[in-house]
């Protein structure tokens, strides 16, 4: 493919529509739980149970876009998703409900790895990294729109964001398949049964990168997966928490996420920035686990919805920053011959949170509603204990990195 003629304008326009449609549910998730009279646990345990089939096959579809293209795993996995999120809105028992969670999480991952891969296919080498950024810009300003008109489309009916979702997925699908180039590689092997099992294997890059883990990077592993676990077990809960709690409609709690985007994005462009710009950032990282640890105490004690709120911002608007810092640490500290297999076990960190941290939410709250931020808190705690302990051992070492 000429990388000139990747169509990257036309690629972002339609995958910001399509990133939108991914989070037009998510606002109106707890009242079809509520409504439909399932347990708490159920807001949890759905998205674990998708977080984890995800994270099971986007090895597959990576290897997939290689031989396929980009464009025809977006076509396969966009009208697998459509038809996943169809089976979650006829969906009334909570059988149904995890059954239609797995089906959709087979394909969400094939559809993000296709769009990192066409990104980087597409681009120019000397554009590539700009272009990379601007696909995780697209991300979170489009899942904060996306979160929006899902809460206003479900005002009127809860069920419109899901019928306007999946018809939304499957048509920018198509608009994908029709309007992108092919960026199959032309060398790509023939199938291989038994090299398809193996390159496949959602936990090879962590068992391969083992030999290429310094101590401090295992630090920082521990700080990012024990933050993360702590931020899905409290970002799963603060969806339900605003509608079962004080009762907030879908429409706020889609005004509050799109904020709380905002927020994000002004926060990374400012601060994170200027940290990035500094000789070492972990001290800064250990800082800022520190404030959404603090700010995690308020969301424990508060009870009144303005306060509460307030230090939800500050805990959002800190965790948003922690998470590229992370990032970019794990990039310097990993880098060499072993560096996709680091990053590989980096993104597997996360994906083990969204499964483990999506299910304790889910658990811990039919326990005590408050449950949930008291786990949230002590795994922040823990981490920025890590983020000390990284910063004192990095302190002592002669390197820049």
């Amino acid at each position: 493919m000429n990388r000139k003629n990747g169509r990257l304008g036309y690629f972002f326009a339609v995958m910001f529509v399509f990133n939108m449609a991914a989070n037009f549910v998510h606002p109106v998730t707890p009242a079809i739980i509520v409504d439909l009279q399932l347990n708490d646990y159920m807001f949890g345990l759905a998205l674990a149970a998708m977080s984890a089939f995800n994270f099971l096959f986007s090895p597959f579809w990576g290897k997939m876009v290689g031989v396929l293209s980009s464009k025809k795993v977006l076509l396969i996995c966009g009208m697998g998703y459509a038809l996943g999120q169809v089976f979650f809105g006829i969906a009334q028992t909570e059988i149904q409900f995890l059954l239609a969670r797995m089906f959709a999480g087979i394909f969400v991952g094939g559809c993000y790895v296709s769009f990192l891969t066409y990104t980087v296919n597409a681009s120019p080498d000397e554009s590539r990294g700009k272009n990379l950024a601007v696909n995780a810009v697209v991300n979170s300003v489009s899942a904060s729109f996306g979160y929006f008109v899902g809460g206003m489309v479900g005002e009127i009916n809860v069920y419109y964001s899901v019928w306007l979702q999946a018809i939304t997925l499957a048509a920018t699908s198509l608009l994908l398949f029709l309007g992108l180039r092919d960026d199959r590689q032309a060398d790509a092997a023939p199938l291989n049964k038994k090299q398809l099992l193996r390159d496949c294997n959602p936990f090879a890059a962590i068992a391969q990168c083992g030999k290429y883990m310094s101590r401090i990077l295992v630090i920082l592993f521990l700080a990012y997966g024990l933050g993360n676990l702590g931020y899905i077990a409290f970002e799963q809960c603060f969806n339900f928490y605003l509608r079962d709690q004080f009762q907030l409609t879908s429409g706020y709690n889609g005004i509050i996420k799109a904020a709380l985007g905002v927020i994000s994005l002004i926060s990374n462009g400012t601060l994170c920035m200027w940290i990035l710009r500094r000789r070492r950032i972990s001290p800064y990282i250990a800082i800022v686990m520190g404030i959404c640890s603090g700010a995690m105490i308020g969301v424990i004690f508060f009870e009144s919805l303005l306060p509460f709120i307030v230090v939800n911002v500050l805990f959002f608007a800190f965790y948003f920053i922690s998470v590229p810092l992370m990032q970019n640490r794990a990039a310097v500290l990993g880098e060499g011959p072993g560096s996709n297999l680091v990053m590989g076990a980096f993104n597997a960190v996360k994906s083990f949170g969204n499964i483990f941290g999506s299910a304790l939410a889910g658990f811990l709250y039919e326990w005590s509603p408050k449950t949930p931020f008291v786990f949230g808190f002590a795994a922040f705690a823990l981490a920025t204990v890590m983020a000390l302990i990284m910063a004192r051992t990095e302190s002592r070492q002669p390197s820049d990195n």
